[in-house]
């Protein structure tokens, strides 16, 4: 016979899951959104000031968003609407707006909840639109996606967007103290096996109290090896077409541009770890190999490649210590964006000066016609210099030579530097040296007015 009180957030009713029967009866009771659910932050002013705005809440699964929207509704006197994107059309939000219409006639508010309101289309996300503006609903919309990539501007610029976060082992640790109060004994867990038993849950607190009602009646004590045998591990969180695709890709990227071998490796086994392509992760870290460090290492996209092609002789699980080396090597390498920056300006000049034809000494003359109007003549063959330059300008005629390409002094580029400032100086001397030649021909040619 349990002997304890009844759980201070429900009325202990055994038949209930154990998430329901946990489920917070007051905001203060909710863990971990204190940064938007306390008396001083953004939400708690407005419900001590009980006037709402309507708001997505965007955060991962098993942070309280259905919680929140509830309480809200309850602390506000508003009717609480609940409905699921995934199930609900046109003709259930009409029935949601004439009803809350008729409620505003006797002085009834409505909080409409929307859960997963990113799987509305844009046309069902527009008819909100005017029943929000003139206040008929307080919109609460829930999401586990980017609003700004799955919402319209007209929509996002009715309601505020608040953050929620993933639980943390804090967070957490509080929920199974407050399930261990609510099924009035500890958890038959020794104390590594509850810190796996947070770990495992991957900040979802849903997640974690239906663990623990598979796990509260297994024979103490259990260990983290039992605990993994009983229940199974949470799934990470990624979906490799949605936001958390992208976050990942650009936590390894920045990773490999600011030199952190130890970090790249981490998000490349989170990604790995979550179901991502590694494919896709080869044709990125190519594209890193060329942008991020170009010529300070021109070996880094051989790199990229032989591992690419590693990947596709090798596949998963072997392939995938091909791809884990190439980022390595790409974080332990000199890097430099002189190509990228490079390229860049010279496909604005491009782009600025139009169809300019080359010089005509760099013009091949298969022709007579050709040869007689110019083409080649002059065109000296560089590697048959004494220095193995000869300096000619091979910009359009009517174009000013200009500088794209900047090397740095990293890596392979500081060979590079010392090289194009040496062509420099080359250049500099044969182009004083042509126009010296120019003046001498010129004082020795006969004037047409001489005798």
């Amino acid at each position: 016979m349990n002997d304890q009180p009844p759980s201070l957030f429900e009325m202990d009713d055994a038949s209930r899951p154990l998430a329901d029967r946990l489920r917070p009866r007051t905001l203060a009771d909710v863990v971990g959104q204190d940064h938007v659910l306390a008396a001083d932050a953004p939400i708690g002013r407005m419900v001590e000031g009980a006037r709402l705005v309507s708001m997505i809440l965007w955060g991962p699964p098993g942070c309280g968003k259905t919680t929140i929207a509830r309480l809200l509704a309850e602390q506000t006197n508003l009717v609480f609407e609940p409905l699921s994107a995934t199930f609900a059309g046109v003709a259930d939000l009409r029935k949601v707006f004439q009803a809350a219409q008729r409620r505003r006639e006797i002085g009834q508010g409505t909080l409409l909840f929307v859960d997963e309101i990113h799987r509305f289309n844009r046309a069902q996300q527009d008819s909100f639109l005017p029943y929000v503006e003139d206040g008929t609903i307080v919109l609460v919309g829930a999401t586990t996606e980017n609003p700004s990539f799955e919402l319209n501007g007209a929509l996002l610029s009715r309601c505020q967007v608040f953050v929620l976060k993933r639980l943390d082992d804090v967070a957490l640790s509080t929920i199974i103290d407050r399930a261990e109060d609510t099924l009035g004994a500890p958890m038959p867990l020794d104390g590594n096996a509850r810190q796996a038993l947070i770990a495992m849950a991957d900040g979802d607190g849903r997640y974690l109290l239906n663990m623990i009602e598979q796990i509260q009646s297994l024979p103490a004590p259990v260990d983290p090896a039992a605990l993994a045998a009983a229940v199974q591990k949470r799934a990470p969180q990624y979906d490799k077409a949605q936001e958390g695709h992208y976050n990942l890709i650009s936590a390894l990227h920045k990773s490999m541009r600011g030199s952190d071998p130890d970090a790249a490796l981490y998000w490349l086994a989170r990604m790995l770890d979550g179901g991502e392509d590694p494919l896709f992760i080869a044709r990125r870290i190519t594209r890193f190999a060329t942008e991020d460090i170009g010529m300070a290492d021109p070996n880094a996209v051989q790199q990229t490649l032989a591992a690419w092609d590693a990947y596709e002789r090798l596949g998963s699980p072997e392939g995938e210590l091909a791809i884990a080396q190439a980022v390595l090597y790409l974080a332990t390498a000199p890097k430099s964006i002189g190509v990228y920056r490079g390229f860049n300006k010279a496909r604005a000049a491009a782009q600025r000066t139009g169809s300019l034809m080359p010089p005509a000494h760099i013009l091949n003359a298969p022709t007579r016609l050709m040869k007689d109007l110019g083409y080649g003549r002059d065109y000296q063959y560089d590697p048959d210099t004494d220095t193995g330059f000869s300096g000619a300008d091979y910009f359009p005629d009517g174009m000013p030579r200009q500088t794209f390409y900047e090397p740095t002094t990293n890596g392979y580029e500081r060979a590079i530097t010392e090289r194009l400032h040496h062509w420099a100086k080359l250049r500099t001397e044969s182009s004083k040296a042509s126009t010296g030649s120019t003046i001498a021909e010129t004082d020795r040619a006969p004037r047409k007015d001489s005798p």
